[in-house]
């Protein structure tokens, strides 16, 4: 299952991906939202800042946003129904994607790569 879940992830972000990102990208950011049907969802947006020392605020100047092109994961299984949980499991699947993704290094190429609720604190997952 998790492994269709991937798949499913990789499909949408290299769809994405292989479209033109604007060229003062700084850092991407994965915006988590807690959706109202059991279901968290996963946007991607593009920042021309980056500060880790701002408490996030750098991911709130999006330059791109996959808008309403949104991903979403069920958690009625209770299994990422927390959270935390849910937050770990999303970024299993975004550093299995860093690692092996067809685009990865178009992430890459920023200064970092960071996931996060949009009313919470953003996790750094990859940094030069």
């Amino acid at each position: 299952m998790e492994n269709e879940i991937y798949k499913a992830f990789a499909e949408w972000l290299d769809n994405l991906l292989e479209q033109d990102m604007p060229e003062n990208t700084k850092a991407y950011n994965f915006n988590l939202y807690e959706e109202e049907d059991e279901t968290y969802g996963i946007q991607l947006i593009a920042s021309d800042e980056f500060d880790e020392n701002d408490g996030g605020e750098w991911a709130c100047s999006e330059i791109y946003s996959s808008e309403e092109d949104i991903f979403y994961i069920d958690h009625s299984d209770e299994k990422n129904a927390d959270r935390q949980r849910g937050m770990d499991f999303i970024c299993g699947l975004i550093k299995e994607y860093l690692g092996n993704g067809k685009y990865s290094d178009k992430l890459k190429k920023s200064k970092a790569v960071g996931v996060g609720f949009v009313d919470g604190d953003i996790e750094i997952l990859f940094k030069k």
